[in-house]
C-alpha cells in the first residue's frame, strides 16, 4: 500500500538513463481470481534509432521527465513474487492461504480475490492522481520514483491500482507486485522490491449486522474531520472498520510468525488515508514495523463508484517479511540466481520452516569518492541510481561520510563511502578499481561534480 513509503524520505541522466530505444518483449497479463501468470523478461538495448522506450509491448515516448534506466528496466517483468519456491513466493502464497481460509463469502468461497500480474507500468493519474495524493506533494519528486515520461511511470506502490480494482465492482482483493522507487543504497534498501495491497469496503448492514439493535447505525453523517475520523464517517462506522482491519492483520502476523507475536500500533497519518496506522510487531526481541494500513478516504472510494460503503487498505511488504522470517539478512538475495540460496526454500509445503543458511561470507572492498556539488540541482538519489546503474548488485551500501562547505567559495563537498561486495564470489581489487573509476567519471560527466579524486 502507498502509505508503506515513508513520505518523509518519500534525471538528469543523459546516457545512464535510457538514450536509446529500449525494447523489453513480453505480453502484459491481467489478474482473474488468484492469477499468477507472469511477464517474461527478455530484456535487450538497442542502437538508438528513437527517442521512445518499448516496455511490456507498448511504446513511450520520452521527454524531460524520463530517467528509467536500463538496469532498472532489466528487473521489469522478473516477477519473484510468482517464482514457486521463491521466499518472496512463500510469502505471498502463504498470505493468498491464510485470507481463502479464514475469509469466506456467503457462497463459501474465498471473499477476497487475488491480482498478482498486473502490470507494472501505470500512470501518473493512478499512482498520485487516484490516491487523492497532492501535486506538490514530495512523493511525486523525480528524484524519488522511475518515470517513462510525465504521463507514465513504473509503479511506486501497489496502491495504484486501488481506484481501478474497486472501480470494477471488487469490495475485497490483494494485489501483488513488483514496485520502484528511487532509495538510499543498504542491505535492506532496493530500487526493486515487493508489495501485497489488501483492500475490503463494507456496506451498512455487513458493518453493523453483527452489532446488538444496531439497525439504526449509519456509516455516513454531515460531520468535521477530527483526528479519528473523516467528516462524512460516522465515529460508530470508523471504529468498526478500524477494530476489523486490526484484527485482520494481528491474525496475519500470528499465523505467519506463531503464537506469543507481540504486535503494537503506531498513529501516523497520511493526506489519502485517515486514521492511520503503522503495524510493528516484536521479533526476537526487536520491535520492527511490517506494514501500513489505515480507513480508505472516502472521497477515493465513492470516485471509483462505490458511494454508499467503507473500507479499509493495507500495504506489506514482502521482502521485509521474508527477511525477518527466514533470516535473510541482504535485501539483494532475492535476485540471487545461486543454487544454494535458492535450493534452501524449496519444500513439500509453503509452511514448511526454513532458516537461511548463510553464503560464505565473502570479504568487503571499500573505495570512498569525494566531489564537489555543481548547484542545487544535485540530489543524492540520482547519485546512488549512478552507482547502482554501473555497480550492480556488486554494490552493499553507500553511505554519506562527509559533507564539507568551503569558508570562502560556500561550494559543497560529499565523500561518500561505496562497500562492494558480492554475494557468491570474491571479487578481485583490479575489477573493484575500474567499476570505481567508471562511477567517478561517470559522475563528472552525468551529474556535473568535480572531483576531487
Amino acid at each position: 500500500m502507498a502509505m508503506l513509503w515513508k513520505f518523509m524520505r518519500v534525471a538528469k541522466y543523459s546516457k545512464t538513463a535510457l538514450s536509446s530505444k529500449v525494447k523489453l518483449r513480453g505480453i502484459p497479463t491481467h489478474s482473474r481470481h488468484s492469477s499468477s501468470k507472469s511477464v517474461p523478461s527478455d530484456f535487450g538495448a538497442r542502437a538508438p534509432c528513437s527517442n521512445t522506450v518499448e516496455l511490456l509491448g507498448k511504446s513511450y515516448p520520452q521527454d524531460d521527465y524520463s530517467n528509467v534506466t536500463e538496469k532498472i528496466l532489466s528487473k521489469v517483468g522478473k516477477n519473484l513474487h510468482n517464482r514457486k519456491h521463491h521466499p518472496l513466493w512463500l510469502i505471498k502464497e502463504q498470505v493468498k492461504e491464510h485470507f481463502y481460509k479464514h475469509y469466506l463469502g456467503r457462497r463459501g468461497t474465498p471473499l477476497f480475490s487475488v491480482y498478482d500480474g498486473l502490470s507494472p507500468v501505470v500512470t501518473v493519474q493512478q499512482n498520485f492522481d487516484s490516491l487523492l495524493i497532492p501535486q506538490n506533494h514530495a512523493s511525486r519528486r523525480k528524484e524519488d520514483n522511475y518515470y517513462l515520461n510525465r504521463d507514465h511511470m513504473l509503479r511506486a506502490h501497489t496502491s495504484a491500482h486501488q481506484w481501478d480494482l474497486i472501480h470494477s465492482g471488487l469490495d475485497a482483493f490483494l494485489a501483488v507486485g513488483d514496485v520502484y522507487r528511487r532509495d538510499t543504497i543498504d542491505s535492506t534498501h532496493y530500487p526493486v522490491f515487493h508489495q501485497m495491497e489488501g483492500v475490503r469496503l463494507f456496506s451498512c448492514h455487513e458493518l453493523f449486522s453483527s452489532i446488538k439493535d444496531g439497525e439504526g447505525l449509519q456509516l455516513f453523517e454531515q460531520g468535521h474531520r477530527t483526528a479519528h475520523k473523516q467528516e462524512c464517517h460516522t465515529m460508530e462506522a470508523v471504529r468498526l472498520v478500524e477494530f476489523n482491519l486490526k484484527q485482520v492483520l494481528t491474525k496475519l502476523m500470528t499465523h505467519i510468525f506463531g503464537d506469543g507475536l507481540q504486535v503494537r500500533w503506531v498513529d501516523c497519518y497520511f493526506p489519502f488515508t485517515h486514521p492511520s496506522f503503522e503495524m510493528e510487531i516484536n521479533f526476537q526481541g526487536e520491535w520492527m514495523e511490517v506494514l501500513g494500513c489505515g480507513v480508505m478516504e472516502q472521497q477515493l472510494v465513492s470516485s471509483a463508484g462505490a458511494q454508499d460503503k467503507i473500507g479499509w487498505a493495507f500495504g506489506l511488504g514482502l521482502e521485509r517479511l521474508a527477511m525477518i522470517l527466514y533470516d535473510i539478512p541482504d535485501i539483494r538475495l532475492f535476485w540471487s540466481e545461486d543454487e544454494r540460496f535458492l535450493k534452501q526454500f524449496i519444500g513439500p509445503h509453503i509452511w514448511q520452516k526454513v532458516k537461511f543458511q548463510p553464503l560464505s561470507r565473502y570479504p568487503p572492498l571499500i573505495n570512498d569518492i569525494s566531489f564537489w556539488l555543481p548547484s542545487e540541482t544535485y540530489s543524492q538519489n540520482d547519485f546512488y541510481d549512478l552507482v547502482r546503474t554501473i555497480g550492480g548488485d556488486l554494490i552493499e551500501k553507500v553511505v554519506l561520510l562527509d559533507e564539507f562547505a568551503h569558508p570562502k567559495t560556500k561550494k559543497v563537498s560529499h565523500c561518500y563511502r561505496i562497500v562492494y561486495r558480492h554475494p557468491e564470489r570474491t571479487l578481485t581489487q583490479g575489477e573493484v578499481h575500474r567499476i570505481h573509476q567508471a562511477i567517478e567519471e561517470s559522475a563528472v560527466r552525468e551529474l556535473g561534480v568535480e572531483g576531487r579524486f
